[in-house]
């Protein structure tokens, strides 16, 4: 289910929250928001979870409002105040100027408040404890970075980008560019994978509907398959299926060159996904 994620919680204690809501004994989201971030959540539920390593590596898109002229310790409105620099003179044509800079293959080197590990400890319990250790750049893909709108030292901007992207980096990387220091003041995730501006669900509403009754909830929740819309699609006949539950790759028509694929039975019922070999053959990876 897509799921609206409030300013102000972690993703997995709104997952917690939503598991209990659905009464579900498995689940799992496709990618943390942190804190004071809003927007796209995808939850999956029992044996959907194992979609979950898969939808983490596809793009996302965020809108960003961003503050010139404030740097902070974490690069967003939660962290401590390092400096405080003029932006009076910052325009828009500069900002696109530097934007375009940060777009396309850049390299990021993540920041201190993420829970990315470093010999057992959570970066952001070091950055508490007031210690910075040495992190390796990552190559992250930038789509685009656009300017919506500017009102004096608050600039609204739209970011497409790949896996792995720190909305709090290039925006610090921005502030850099601009010689006057930024950070995030709102972000919100507005699509992620195939899902383009959807229709969200937040707790309330899902508080009400499981009111309702458990029938009345599972109406927000979507098949599986509509999560991988971007593979390809294949079908396999009926003799070929007790091959494939035994894990034999097939030779399947109409495939790929390579890469995953939806597997659908001979009726169009989602069966699973496969990956297409380097020989030409589908491999099944997981099956309902």
């Amino acid at each position: 289910m897509l799921f609206d994620k409030p300013a102000g919680e972690s993703s997995n204690r709104v997952l917690q929250k939503v598991k209990r809501i659905f009464d579900a004994a498995k689940a799992g989201h496709t990618g943390t928001l942190d804190p004071l971030a809003t927007g796209l959540l995808v939850i999956c539920f029992g044996r959907s979870t194992k979609i979950s390593d898969y939808l983490l590596a596809v793009d996302k898109q965020y809108r960003v409002v961003l503050k010139l002229g404030v740097t902070t310790d974490s690069a967003d409105a939660d962290g401590e105040v390092l400096e405080y620099q003029d932006a009076s003179k910052v325009t828009k044509e500069q900002i696109l100027q530097h934007a375009a800079d940060l777009t396309g293959s850049i390299e990021q080197i993540p920041p201190m408040y993420s829970a990315l590990k470093h010999q057992g400890s959570r970066l952001y319990e070091l950055a508490r404890k007031g210690i910075e250790v040495e992190r390796a750049p990552r190559k992250v893909e930038i789509h685009s970075f656009e300017l919506i709108e500017k009102h004096d030292d608050l600039v609204t901007m739209q970011v497409h980008c790949s896996k792995g992207t720190y909305i709090r980096t290039l925006v610090e990387d921005l502030g850099k560019l601009l010689s006057c220091g930024a950070h995030v003041v709102e972000l919100r995730r507005t699509s992620l994978g195939p899902f383009t501006d959807p229709k969200m669900y937040d707790l309330e509403q899902l508080e009400q509907l499981a009111d309702q009754g458990f029938s009345v909830l599972d109406q927000t929740l979507l098949p599986t398959d509509q999560a991988l819309l971007g593979w390809p699609a294949v079908t396999v006949v009926d003799d070929q299926m007790t091959d494939m539950r035994n894990g034999h790759a097939l030779q399947v028509p109409n495939l790929p060159a390579n890469g995953m694929v939806r597997i659908y039975d001979s009726n169009q019922r989602f069966y699973g996904i496969g990956e297409v070999r380097e020989d030409g053959k589908m491999a099944p990876k997981l099956l309902n």
